[in-house]
């Protein structure tokens, strides 16, 4: 694949310049791909759909998207509270062939890949499942999340209430890393830091400092296996109040590890949250010295420069 750049020398009273049209030069210079993305087939994706999301992804100028679509076979009971218990299993050979067909639709060359991922909530109580699911599949990508544990869904803040922050947040660290080394196949491991977006703590990341042990853990593991790492734009934005921080010395670990793999996820549910943020976060992680942005094709590693 062609990739444009372009190189400019700047005296220092140009600075600002750079600082306001930074993100748009980097839309110009990298070819990013977003991969995580949900579209109607997702229990929770009815604003969004494969086609108005890769139009969305198109005319934002990245090089690709790729739609994880929800499979969690785990649906804790008290969600019906809040909103009633649904199935979060989504049909693959209908997605698949919607994909198929937008592709068609919108860039029969090929130019711009819509590729066939799907995100499975790793669960302890359905690893039968899961391997059934994924065995039996073909996929791009495979991303693995963790979203409920302890019977309980975060998003609605029961999971908080008793503990605090280190527990709640390493509890979620300990149970990735445990049901990661369990699953194996797969190829991203998504919102590592998920957890922190609806905590009621004023501890807004997860730190390196904090949590070094199983960070490490994670990532020897990650770095290991040819696994990457997500970094989910969605959890950086503003909830209920508070806005998530990534951990400088956290992705710095990632990387004096060996970490190099890493994706660009927006966790978009509507059309008009693809990419979002990219910009800012690739000009941040080439910042931090990583040199490249990856997706997956076929499970195969794609790797484009930052």
């Amino acid at each position: 694949m062609h990739i444009l750049r372009l190189h400019w020398h700047m005296k220092r009273k140009n600075r600002n310049f750079f600082t306001i049209f930074a993100p748009v030069f980097l839309l110009l210079t990298m070819v990013l791909f977003d991969t995580h993305n949900h579209s109607q087939f997702s229990f929770d994706g009815k604003r969004a759909s494969v086609e108005t999301s890769a139009r969305s992804a198109m005319q934002k100028g990245l090089g690709g998207i790729v739609f994880t679509d929800h499979c969690d076979f785990f649906v804790p009971e008290m969600k019906a509270r809040s909103e009633g218990t649904v199935k979060e299993v989504f049909d693959i050979a209908h997605q698949q062939e919607e994909i198929d067909r937008v592709q068609r639709l919108i860039d029969k060359n090929g130019g711009f890949r819509i590729l066939k991922g799907i995100e499975i909530g790793m669960h302890e109580n359905h690893h039968e499942d899961i391997s059934r699911i994924l065995s039996e599949n073909r996929f791009d990508q495979i991303t693995a999340s963790v979203h409920y544990l302890d019977g309980i869904d975060p998003f609605y803040g029961g999971y908080y209430e008793g503990k605090d922050w280190k527990y709640a947040y390493g509890h979620y660290l300990e149970t990735i890393f445990k049901e990661m080394k369990w699953l194996k196949d797969f190829d991203v491991l998504g919102h590592y830091d998920y957890i922190v977006r609806y905590a009621p703590y004023d501890v807004t990341s997860i730190k390196y400092k904090d949590f070094s042990d199983i960070l490490d853990e994670i990532f020897k593991h990650l770095i290991h296996n040819g696994k990457a790492l997500e970094i989910n734009t969605k959890s950086y934005r503003e909830h209920n109040g508070r806005k998530v921080t990534p951990d400088y010395d956290t992705l710095m670990r990632y990387r004096e590890l060996g970490g190099e793999i890493i994706c660009f996820g927006s966790d978009s549910h509507e059309p008009e949250r693809v990419g979002d943020n990219f910009s800012l976060h690739a000009q941040m992680m080439k910042a931090y010295g990583f040199r490249w942005s990856a997706h997956f094709h076929l499970r195969k590693l794609v790797q484009l420069p930052l």
